[in-house]
Protein backbone atom coordinates (compact mmCIF):
# COMPACT_ATOMS: atom_id res chain seq x y z
CA UNK A 1 0.00 0.00 0.00
CA UNK A 2 1.89 3.17 -0.77
CA UNK A 3 1.86 6.55 -0.64
CA UNK A 4 1.37 7.05 -4.31
CA UNK A 5 -1.89 5.15 -4.53
CA UNK A 6 -3.23 6.27 -1.49
CA UNK A 7 -2.84 10.15 -2.66
CA UNK A 8 -5.05 8.67 -5.28
CA UNK A 9 -7.67 7.11 -3.86
CA UNK A 10 -7.80 10.21 -1.86
CA UNK A 11 -8.55 12.33 -4.84
CA UNK A 12 -11.25 14.58 -4.62
CA UNK A 13 -12.76 13.71 -7.83
CA UNK A 14 -14.25 10.45 -5.84
CA UNK A 15 -15.59 11.34 -2.66
CA UNK A 16 -17.20 7.92 -2.30
CA UNK A 17 -13.79 6.63 -2.48
CA UNK A 18 -11.75 9.55 -0.23
CA UNK A 19 -14.43 8.57 2.45
CA UNK A 20 -13.57 4.74 2.50
CA UNK A 21 -10.43 5.62 2.08
CA UNK A 22 -9.84 7.54 5.73
CA UNK A 23 -12.38 5.45 7.43
CA UNK A 24 -11.10 2.21 6.24
CA UNK A 25 -6.96 2.33 5.27
CA UNK A 26 -5.77 5.37 7.32
CA UNK A 27 -8.10 4.66 10.66
CA UNK A 28 -9.72 7.68 10.47
CA UNK A 29 -13.19 8.36 13.19
CA UNK A 30 -16.23 9.18 12.01
CA UNK A 31 -16.06 12.48 13.90
CA UNK A 32 -12.82 13.53 11.49
CA UNK A 33 -13.18 17.19 9.59
CA UNK A 34 -12.09 15.29 6.40
CA UNK A 35 -14.10 12.57 6.79
CA UNK A 36 -17.38 14.62 7.41
CA UNK A 37 -16.78 17.04 4.61
CA UNK A 38 -15.63 13.54 2.32
CA UNK A 39 -19.61 12.20 3.14
CA UNK A 40 -20.83 15.87 2.61
CA UNK A 41 -19.55 15.49 -0.89
CA UNK A 42 -20.62 12.15 -1.97
CA UNK A 43 -24.54 13.48 -1.90
CA UNK A 44 -23.21 16.07 -4.39
CA UNK A 45 -21.24 13.49 -6.44
CA UNK A 46 -22.45 13.24 -9.91
CA UNK A 47 -23.87 9.37 -9.10
CA UNK A 48 -25.68 10.09 -6.22
CA UNK A 49 -27.52 13.42 -7.79
CA UNK A 50 -28.78 11.18 -10.62
CA UNK A 51 -30.35 8.48 -8.92
CA UNK A 52 -32.00 10.62 -6.57
CA UNK A 53 -33.14 12.72 -9.55
CA UNK A 54 -35.06 9.54 -11.34
CA UNK A 55 -36.91 8.83 -7.92
CA UNK A 56 -40.38 9.37 -8.32
CA UNK A 57 -42.31 11.17 -5.32
CA UNK A 58 -43.62 8.45 -4.06
CA UNK A 59 -40.26 6.65 -3.26
CA UNK A 60 -39.74 4.39 -5.98
CA UNK A 61 -37.34 4.09 -9.07
CA UNK A 62 -39.12 3.46 -12.60
CA UNK A 63 -42.19 1.32 -11.58
CA UNK A 64 -44.23 0.79 -8.68
CA UNK A 65 -43.52 -2.71 -6.68
CA UNK A 66 -41.10 -4.63 -5.27
CA UNK A 67 -38.80 -3.29 -7.23
CA UNK A 68 -36.43 -5.89 -8.70
CA UNK A 69 -36.81 -5.12 -12.71
CA UNK A 70 -35.94 -4.30 -14.84
CA UNK A 71 -32.33 -4.81 -13.52
CA UNK A 72 -30.63 -2.11 -12.89
CA UNK A 73 -33.14 0.98 -12.65
CA UNK A 74 -35.63 0.17 -9.96
CA UNK A 75 -35.29 0.34 -6.72
CA UNK A 76 -34.09 -2.58 -5.05
CA UNK A 77 -31.11 -1.92 -7.22
CA UNK A 78 -30.85 1.90 -5.90
CA UNK A 79 -30.97 1.46 -2.58
CA UNK A 80 -28.19 -0.99 -2.98
CA UNK A 81 -26.11 1.19 -5.25
CA UNK A 82 -26.75 4.52 -2.71
CA UNK A 83 -25.13 2.09 0.17
CA UNK A 84 -22.24 1.23 -1.99
CA UNK A 85 -21.10 4.27 -2.68
CA UNK A 86 -21.91 5.50 0.85
CA UNK A 87 -24.73 8.40 0.83
CA UNK A 88 -25.83 9.73 3.89
CA UNK A 89 -29.01 7.49 4.70
CA UNK A 90 -30.58 10.86 6.80
CA UNK A 91 -31.19 12.29 3.40
CA UNK A 92 -35.00 12.65 2.95
CA UNK A 93 -35.20 11.06 -0.19
CA UNK A 94 -33.29 7.76 0.85
CA UNK A 95 -35.31 7.52 3.50
CA UNK A 96 -38.18 7.67 1.50
CA UNK A 97 -36.96 4.90 -1.07
CA UNK A 98 -35.59 2.46 1.95
CA UNK A 99 -39.24 2.88 3.44
CA UNK A 100 -40.82 2.29 -0.31
CA UNK A 101 -38.62 -0.91 -0.30
CA UNK A 102 -39.21 -1.79 3.08
CA UNK A 103 -43.04 -1.88 2.55
CA UNK A 104 -43.18 -3.24 -0.94
CA UNK A 105 -40.76 -6.09 -1.44
CA UNK A 106 -41.20 -7.98 2.49
CA UNK A 107 -42.37 -10.93 1.74
CA UNK A 108 -44.55 -12.89 4.45
CA UNK A 109 -42.08 -14.86 6.16
CA UNK A 110 -39.75 -11.83 6.72
CA UNK A 111 -37.56 -12.22 3.80
CA UNK A 112 -37.13 -9.27 1.26
CA UNK A 113 -38.49 -10.66 -2.41
CA UNK A 114 -38.13 -9.76 -5.90
CA UNK A 115 -41.93 -10.68 -5.81
CA UNK A 116 -45.40 -9.68 -4.37
CA UNK A 117 -45.25 -9.50 -1.11
CA UNK A 118 -48.37 -11.49 -0.09
CA UNK A 119 -45.95 -15.02 -1.02
CA UNK A 120 -43.12 -17.01 0.16
CA UNK A 121 -41.64 -17.11 -3.15
CA UNK A 122 -38.77 -14.82 -4.42
CA UNK A 123 -36.48 -14.39 -1.36
CA UNK A 124 -32.96 -15.70 -1.79
CA UNK A 125 -30.19 -15.39 0.02
CA UNK A 126 -28.45 -12.73 -2.27
CA UNK A 127 -31.03 -10.05 -2.98
CA UNK A 128 -32.33 -10.62 0.94
CA UNK A 129 -28.16 -10.28 2.03
CA UNK A 130 -27.67 -7.12 -0.30
CA UNK A 131 -30.62 -5.90 0.87
CA UNK A 132 -29.74 -6.15 4.82
CA UNK A 133 -26.09 -5.23 4.28
CA UNK A 134 -27.95 -1.61 2.42
CA UNK A 135 -30.79 -0.53 4.55
CA UNK A 136 -27.98 -1.37 7.43
CA UNK A 137 -25.43 0.87 6.27
CA UNK A 138 -28.49 3.47 5.84
CA UNK A 139 -29.74 3.59 9.37
CA UNK A 140 -31.85 0.90 9.45
CA UNK A 141 -29.37 -0.83 11.92
CA UNK A 142 -32.84 -0.23 14.37
CA UNK A 143 -35.74 -1.22 12.36
CA UNK A 144 -37.50 -4.38 13.07
CA UNK A 145 -38.75 -5.22 9.33
CA UNK A 146 -34.64 -5.63 8.96
CA UNK A 147 -34.63 -7.71 11.99
CA UNK A 148 -37.28 -9.44 10.40
CA UNK A 149 -35.32 -9.97 7.47
CA UNK A 150 -31.95 -10.65 9.18
CA UNK A 151 -33.90 -13.70 10.88
CA UNK A 152 -35.16 -15.01 7.61
CA UNK A 153 -31.55 -15.06 6.32
CA UNK A 154 -30.58 -16.78 9.25
CA UNK A 155 -33.44 -19.66 9.23
CA UNK A 156 -33.20 -20.11 5.50
CA UNK A 157 -29.31 -20.56 6.15
CA UNK A 158 -29.12 -22.91 9.09
CA UNK A 159 -32.36 -24.54 8.47
CA UNK A 160 -34.07 -23.88 12.07
CA UNK A 161 -37.70 -23.46 12.02
CA UNK A 162 -37.50 -23.04 7.99
CA UNK A 163 -40.02 -24.46 5.97
CA UNK A 164 -40.63 -21.94 3.32
CA UNK A 165 -37.97 -24.01 0.75
CA UNK A 166 -39.79 -26.52 1.13
CA UNK A 167 -42.83 -24.48 0.06
CA UNK A 168 -41.33 -22.35 -2.89
CA UNK A 169 -38.54 -23.87 -3.99
CA UNK A 170 -36.43 -20.25 -4.16
CA UNK A 171 -33.72 -20.81 -1.21
CA UNK A 172 -33.31 -23.32 1.56
CA UNK A 173 -30.57 -24.47 4.17
CA UNK A 174 -26.97 -25.00 3.07
CA UNK A 175 -27.87 -21.50 0.57
CA UNK A 176 -29.30 -24.01 -1.84
CA UNK A 177 -31.18 -21.99 -4.60
CA UNK A 178 -33.54 -22.22 -7.34
CA UNK A 179 -31.38 -20.30 -9.76
CA UNK A 180 -29.14 -22.57 -8.92
CA UNK A 181 -31.07 -25.81 -9.88
CA UNK A 182 -31.29 -26.41 -5.77
CA UNK A 183 -27.80 -26.42 -5.47
CA UNK A 184 -26.12 -24.70 -2.99
CA UNK A 185 -25.05 -20.87 -4.78
CA UNK A 186 -21.41 -19.07 -3.17
CA UNK A 187 -22.85 -16.02 -4.32
CA UNK A 188 -25.63 -16.40 -1.84
CA UNK A 189 -23.04 -16.77 0.42
CA UNK A 190 -21.31 -13.70 -0.13
CA UNK A 191 -23.90 -11.53 -0.05
CA UNK A 192 -25.20 -12.98 3.14
CA UNK A 193 -22.07 -13.06 4.59
CA UNK A 194 -21.40 -9.51 4.14
CA UNK A 195 -24.75 -8.76 5.49
CA UNK A 196 -23.82 -10.90 8.86
CA UNK A 197 -20.79 -9.73 9.29
CA UNK A 198 -22.19 -5.76 9.51
CA UNK A 199 -24.73 -6.46 11.59
CA UNK A 200 -25.40 -4.26 14.95
CA UNK A 201 -24.11 -6.19 18.01
CA UNK A 202 -27.70 -6.42 19.35
CA UNK A 203 -28.85 -8.64 16.64
CA UNK A 204 -26.02 -11.38 16.56
CA UNK A 205 -28.17 -14.47 18.21
CA UNK A 206 -26.90 -17.68 18.77
CA UNK A 207 -29.07 -18.68 15.54
CA UNK A 208 -27.30 -15.64 13.37
CA UNK A 209 -24.23 -16.36 14.75
CA UNK A 210 -24.08 -19.94 13.96
CA UNK A 211 -25.52 -19.05 10.01
CA UNK A 212 -22.26 -16.34 9.62
CA UNK A 213 -20.17 -19.36 10.60
CA UNK A 214 -21.72 -21.75 8.38
CA UNK A 215 -21.09 -19.05 5.70
CA UNK A 216 -17.67 -18.60 6.26
CA UNK A 217 -17.48 -22.17 6.24
CA UNK A 218 -18.99 -22.97 3.04
CA UNK A 219 -16.69 -19.80 0.99
CA UNK A 220 -13.63 -21.69 2.59
CA UNK A 221 -15.03 -25.07 1.70
CA UNK A 222 -13.64 -24.90 -1.65
CA UNK A 223 -10.46 -23.17 -2.68
CA UNK A 224 -11.74 -19.31 -3.49
CA UNK A 225 -9.16 -18.74 -5.87
CA UNK A 226 -10.53 -21.39 -8.43
CA UNK A 227 -14.32 -20.83 -6.97
CA UNK A 228 -14.92 -24.36 -8.17
CA UNK A 229 -18.62 -24.13 -5.71
CA UNK A 230 -21.58 -26.25 -7.77
CA UNK A 231 -22.56 -25.05 -10.52
CA UNK A 232 -25.38 -26.00 -13.23
CA UNK A 233 -22.73 -25.82 -15.97
CA UNK A 234 -19.18 -24.75 -15.34
CA UNK A 235 -17.48 -21.91 -12.61
CA UNK A 236 -18.67 -18.29 -13.81
CA UNK A 237 -16.17 -16.34 -15.15
CA UNK A 238 -17.69 -13.23 -13.04
CA UNK A 239 -15.19 -14.44 -10.07
CA UNK A 240 -12.66 -13.17 -11.96
CA UNK A 241 -13.25 -9.97 -13.24
CA UNK A 242 -13.31 -7.85 -10.27
CA UNK A 243 -15.91 -5.07 -10.79
CA UNK A 244 -18.22 -2.21 -9.33
CA UNK A 245 -20.61 -2.02 -8.32
CA UNK A 246 -21.80 -5.63 -8.14
CA UNK A 247 -25.43 -6.98 -8.41
CA UNK A 248 -27.00 -10.37 -7.32
CA UNK A 249 -22.89 -11.87 -8.84
CA UNK A 250 -19.84 -11.42 -6.64
CA UNK A 251 -16.30 -11.90 -7.80
CA UNK A 252 -13.01 -12.84 -5.87
CA UNK A 253 -12.31 -9.98 -4.34
CA UNK A 254 -15.38 -9.16 -2.32
CA UNK A 255 -15.66 -12.56 -1.50
CA UNK A 256 -12.70 -12.15 0.32
CA UNK A 257 -13.85 -8.56 1.85
CA UNK A 258 -16.86 -10.47 3.43
CA UNK A 259 -14.41 -12.99 4.85
CA UNK A 260 -12.43 -10.24 6.02
CA UNK A 261 -14.93 -8.26 7.79
CA UNK A 262 -16.47 -11.77 9.21
CA UNK A 263 -12.22 -12.13 11.19
CA UNK A 264 -10.97 -14.54 8.92
CA UNK A 265 -8.78 -12.29 6.64
CA UNK A 266 -5.79 -14.23 7.75
CA UNK A 267 -7.47 -17.75 7.31
CA UNK A 268 -4.18 -19.90 5.73
CA UNK A 269 -7.40 -21.09 3.53
CA UNK A 270 -7.24 -17.47 1.62
CA UNK A 271 -3.85 -18.48 0.98
CA UNK A 272 -3.92 -18.77 -2.97
CA UNK A 273 -6.41 -16.52 -3.15
CA UNK A 274 -4.07 -13.46 -1.86
CA UNK A 275 -1.78 -14.23 -4.49
CA UNK A 276 -4.62 -14.28 -7.15
CA UNK A 277 -5.56 -10.37 -5.90
CA UNK A 278 -1.83 -9.70 -5.80
CA UNK A 279 -1.10 -10.55 -9.05
CA UNK A 280 -3.79 -8.53 -10.75
CA UNK A 281 -2.01 -5.35 -9.29
CA UNK A 282 -0.29 -3.12 -11.94
CA UNK A 283 2.68 -1.69 -11.60
CA UNK A 284 1.33 1.30 -10.51
CA UNK A 285 -0.10 -0.54 -7.70
CA UNK A 286 -3.76 -0.33 -8.99
CA UNK A 287 -6.31 -2.99 -10.15
CA UNK A 288 -8.52 -2.35 -13.52
CA UNK A 289 -12.31 -2.71 -13.42
CA UNK A 290 -13.06 -5.72 -15.43
CA UNK A 291 -16.68 -6.03 -14.80
CA UNK A 292 -18.79 -3.35 -14.34
CA UNK A 293 -23.07 -3.08 -15.10
CA UNK A 294 -22.41 0.94 -17.17
CA UNK A 295 -25.25 1.34 -19.46
CA UNK A 296 -27.79 0.09 -17.61
CA UNK A 297 -27.51 2.11 -14.70
CA UNK A 298 -28.50 5.53 -14.07
CA UNK A 299 -25.19 6.56 -13.70
CA UNK A 300 -21.94 5.22 -14.86
CA UNK A 301 -19.66 3.95 -12.45
CA UNK A 302 -15.85 4.41 -13.66
CA UNK A 303 -14.34 2.92 -17.41
CA UNK A 304 -13.72 -0.38 -17.83
CA UNK A 305 -10.37 -1.78 -18.59
CA UNK A 306 -9.02 1.23 -16.95
CA UNK A 307 -7.46 1.64 -13.35
CA UNK A 308 -10.14 1.66 -10.54
CA UNK A 309 -10.28 3.23 -7.29
CA UNK A 310 -13.16 0.96 -6.19
CA UNK A 311 -11.85 -2.15 -7.17
CA UNK A 312 -8.09 -0.90 -5.49
CA UNK A 313 -9.80 -0.06 -2.46
CA UNK A 314 -11.28 -3.08 -2.12
CA UNK A 315 -7.74 -4.55 -2.72
CA UNK A 316 -6.21 -2.67 -0.09
CA UNK A 317 -8.99 -3.42 2.28
CA UNK A 318 -8.45 -7.32 2.04
CA UNK A 319 -4.26 -7.35 1.45
CA UNK A 320 -4.78 -5.27 4.73
CA UNK A 321 -6.79 -7.43 6.37
CA UNK A 322 -4.58 -10.55 5.38
CA UNK A 323 -1.46 -8.21 7.05
CA UNK A 324 0.17 -7.84 3.47
CA UNK A 325 0.34 -4.57 3.14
Amino acid sequence: MTATTIDWLLEKDNPSVRYFTLRYLLDRPDDDREVGAAQTAIMRSGPVRKILAAQKPEGYWLKPGPGYTPKYQSTVWQILFLAELGADGRNRQIRRGCEYLLEHAQAVHGGLSATATATPSGAIHCLDGNLIWATVSLGYGDDERVRRAVEWQAGAITGENFDWFYASGTSGPGFRCAANMGQPCAWGAVKALRALANLPPKWRSSKVKKATTQAVEFILSQDLSKADYPYTVRVSGEWFKFGFPLSYTSDVLEASLALAEAGYGRDPRLKRTIEVIISKRDADGRWTLKHSLNGKMWADIEVKGKPSKWVTLRALRVLRAAGVE
